[in-house]
């Protein structure tokens, strides 16, 4: 579970969500608005950059970020749970919506083959979509339970063949332009009454002209879908933390407007009005590769290579949804929301495998239930999106307020007055994200019935879960769980330990200052952190006869994590049973290999008399006289150095 990943397979996790809508928001969008859509497309990709703003500055204060903590922090548990309820709506659906469309690409291809060599077969679209959908799901189902290195290492690979094709569609698409001559889409919005919702025949959209723009606006915004998942992959991405997460929002923000942003545009200009919604609605990529200059064949080549990347980066979706929705609930596990049960760790792979089976088993079903829908899924996964956006927004502006202490990183435009920082920027962000939420609720009617109905009964069982798991006398306070393996002889190949590491020994979950300042110093040095902790047998020789692992331990490496996760670094946790402190750790440096010992102030002992009863213990172990070590002791105000 202490395994980091770059900003690289962060924005790779991220963009299998974001950059996959290209496939169908576009079709999605005109359905509603018209030919207007790539403008409003455009503009989410845009206000997306903003939006991503507030989530890389509650990273930058929380070490698990993402909706539920931030809203708690800010507002209550009460609305934390409302938030992650509607969020909970999202990633329910993502994972289906995006493994139905990959479906319908394969089937499509597929049954165009067979018309073409003249077979006598076609593949139900709906079934058969269906099944590839929960085939997918299953696949990356078992890759998070082998763990985030894995599921990351896929959607790596998966974006890359994407980037080739984004390069290729981009270079060809402007290329036809510029032989053919083009004229950019309308701003003229020809709103349906679908779009309209509850509010069509009232002409409410055409007097008042900012309302129907919002309207559009609002019907695009599910092209933000993805957002959430930079918070949760948070965790597990590597130092410098803040600096790797404004680098991943930048690959994204890039990525996004070359491919849904610009994608958007080039469907409207070279596929002919007739053909568009009618023939390509749920596949404008492949309409693109079929209407662009060049001949036949090359066209279709092409075109299988658009449904085989749109099979593969829309599978990489479902991995998005399951990455993030396991972060979210994991989250809300540890606050005491739902049993422990759920956080019990894999024994093999360290994961915490039971929630992703409960993320699992609901989209499979939401996939049965939905008979293949996409349209109806695309409309209602909308409402999740948009509202954990809000409660998030908001949350971030009440702690300016009720939080004032200094960020790594804030959202800008902020304007001083006196004492008072007003966040210009933040409420901006929250305003704009508040309207097209209300708005939403009255024009989308599949998503405000169906996104309430599962909010409130996600809702109903976070509380019912909450009430008897404190009424049963559960802790509050957070422990990770841990797996735990038990060896007679400490083996530096056993634990995957080089030698020169630095071993860091700590007692106190409320005294790892020398730990912090360790791990500080190992982010720019290639050097592995071995934290033991010393549990005391007081028989004359230790036995080990007792067990080692107990509630102490478990609030010391509960610390131990949450430093690793703050500073992206990996660290070896071990427990040792000795019926004396500074033989045992002596005896640890010596058998690995360690060039430096970290030790903080003791309670008892002079920093002079640690020093000196650790070098007594280390000249028993290390038959080597020459072999150089150093021992610190590190104090808020003191590093004390020894050479031995």
């Amino acid at each position: 579970m202490l395994v980091f990943i770059s900003f690289w397979r962060a924005a790779a996790i991220v963009l299998c969500d974001m950059a996959s809508t290209v496939y169908y928001i576009g079709g999605i969008v005109e359905q509603a608005i018209g030919k207007a859509a790539p403008w409003y497309i455009g503009a989410v990709m845009l206000f997306a950059y903003a939006v991503r703003g507030v989530y890389i500055e509650s990273c930058a204060m929380f070490v698990r970020g993402g909706v539920y903590r931030v809203v708690k922090e800010a507002m209550g548990g009460t609305l934390a749970k409302l938030s992650v309820s509607a969020l909970m709506f999202d990633y329910v659906l993502t994972g289906p919506i995006s493994g139905v469309s990959a479906g319908q690409y394969i089937v499509g291809l597929a049954n165009e083959l067979f018309h073409v060599v003249h077979l006598p077969v076609a593949i139900p679209t709906a079934a058969g979509s269906a099944a590839i959908a929960i085939a997918i799901t299953l696949y990356f189902w078992r890759q998070n339970v082998f763990g985030i290195e894995e599921s990351s290492d896929k959607a790596m690979k998966i974006m890359g063949v994407t980037t080739v094709m984004v390069v290729v569609m981009v270079a060809w698409c402007s290329l036809t332009l510029w032989m053919r001559g083009a004229t950019l889409p309308p701003f003229e919005l020809h709103l349906s009454d679908d779009a309209l919702g509850w509010l069509a025949g009232t002409g409410w959209e055409k007097r008042v002209g900012s309302f129907g723009i919002l309207i559009a606006f609002g019907h695009s915004i599910l092209a933000m879908s993805g957002e959430e998942s930079l918070a949760q992959v948070n965790r597990e991405i590597a130092h410098p933390k803040v600096p790797n997460l404004i680098r991943a929002g930048l690959v994204i923000f890039l990525f996004t407007m070359l491919t849904t942003g610009l994608v958007s545009f080039f469907a409207v200009m070279i596929i002919p009005d007739d053909v568009r919604m009618s023939t390509y609605g749920d596949n404008l990529v492949g309409g693109l590769a079929m209407y662009m200059v060049g001949p036949l064949s090359v066209r279709l080549v092409l075109r299988a290579f658009v449904v085989v990347v749109g099979f593969l980066i829309l599978a990489g979706a479902v991995n998005t949804a399951i990455v993030g929705s396991n972060g979210v609930l994991n989250r809300v596990a540890e606050d005491g929301v739902m049993p422990d049960w759920f956080r019990l760790p894999h024994r093999r792979y360290g994961t915490t495998h039971r929630i992703i089976n409960l993320v699992v088993g609901l989209q499979v079903f939401t996939i049965l239930a939905s008979r293949g829908n996409v349209y109806a899924l695309g409309e209602a996964y909308a409402f999740g999106v948009v509202w954990s956006f809000v409660f998030k927004a908001l949350s971030m502006v009440v702690l300016r307020f009720k939080d004032r202490r200094p960020r790594e990183w804030r959202v800008p435009i902020n304007v001083k007055l006196g004492r008072w920082e007003l966040p210009v920027g933040l409420v901006l962000i929250f305003l704009v994200l508040l309207a097209t939420a209300l708005v939403n609720l009255v024009t989308k009617r599949v998503a405000t019935e169906w996104g309430l109905v599962f909010t409130l009964v996600f809702f109903g069982i976070f509380w019912l879960s909450e009430r008897m798991h404190h009424r049963h006398g559960a802790a509050l306070n957070h422990l990770e769980k841990f797996n735990v393996r038990y060896t007679a002889e400490l083996e530096p190949e056993a634990i995957a330990v080089r030698p020169g590491c630095k071993v860091v020994a700590v007692r106190d979950p409320n005294n790892l200052r020398h730990l912090d300042r360790a791990l500080h110093e190992a982010e720019g040095e290639d050097v592995d952190v071995v934290v033991p902790t010393v549990k005391i047998d007081r028989e004359l020789v230790a036995t080990g006869s007792n067990p080692n692992f107990g509630p102490d331990e478990q609030a010391v490496f509960t610390a131990v994590v949450n430093l690793a996760e703050k500073h992206g670094k990996t660290v070896v946790p071990l427990v040792l049973t000795s019926n004396d402190l500074f033989f045992a750790i002596a005896r640890t440096a010596q058998e690995l290999g360690a060039r430096e010992v970290i030790l903080g102030r003791s309670g008892k002992l002079a920093p002079d008399a640690q020093a000196e009863s650790f070098a007594i213990r280390w000249g028993a172990v290390e038959p080597d006289p020459n072999r150089e070590l150093t021992v610190r002791i590190v104090t808020q105000r003191e590093d004390l150095r020894f050479a031995l």
